[in-house]
């Protein structure tokens, strides 16, 4: 299936052993070297087991892309939009796959936060050494989270791409597309 920009793409996160977490809608923007671009207008409701979220201000979401190395793949980024209360904030994941319009992934815990102070701190280890009692992570799912995190926060430190403003043409993209507006 071949996506244009406007077209309404579904996100699917789930934890480990397909336990139900964030689902939402996005926008297809467009894909470049960094992976595809998913538009979140401000407004958008995204909803997990017990708990509900509306963004606040336009959101991207990137999923990196198909081509990359398994290794290089382990996360999906959202980047905040002008007014939003951080700027960036990365799922560590399970390589993202896709299944027509729908974009799957496994959260495994960690989160790689930048502050708009540009401060930049790793969310959720606790939780991530409880799951990995709790819910049996095998040892190469453990050993490619903390890869993909160290990594993460290597890259957003150092304002590596995509880390380093690659989103505000992508931004731009979402604004010229009528809200609320998706195709299926």
């Amino acid at each position: 299936m071949t996506l244009v920009p406007g077209d309404r793409v579904h996100v699917r996160m789930t934890k480990w052993v397909e336990r139900p977490h964030w689902e939402f809608d996005a926008t297809y923007l467009g894909d470049d070297e960094h992976g595809t671009w998913l538009g979140l207008p401000r407004g958008t409701q995204m909803l997990r087991p017990g708990a509900e979220y509306v963004s606040p201000t336009d959101q991207l979401g990137l999923v990196p892309p198909v081509g990359r190395p398994e290794s290089e793949r382990g996360w999906f980024a959202t980047f905040h939009g002008p007014g939003g209360p951080l700027s960036v904030y990365v799922d560590v994941v399970a390589p993202p796959t896709w299944d027509g319009p729908t974009v799957a992934a496994v959260d495994l815990d960690l989160d790689v936060v930048r502050e708009l102070d540009g401060t930049v701190w790793v969310d959720d280890e606790d939780e991530f050494a409880e799951h990995q009692v709790e819910l049996d992570y095998p040892p190469e799912v453990v050993m490619a989270a903390r890869a993909s995190c160290d990594r993460l926060v290597r890259e957003i430190s150092s304002a590596a791409p995509p880390y380093d403003g690659a989103a505000l043409p992508w931004f731009e993209v979402l604004r010229s597309l009528r809200p609320g507006h998706h195709r299926r």
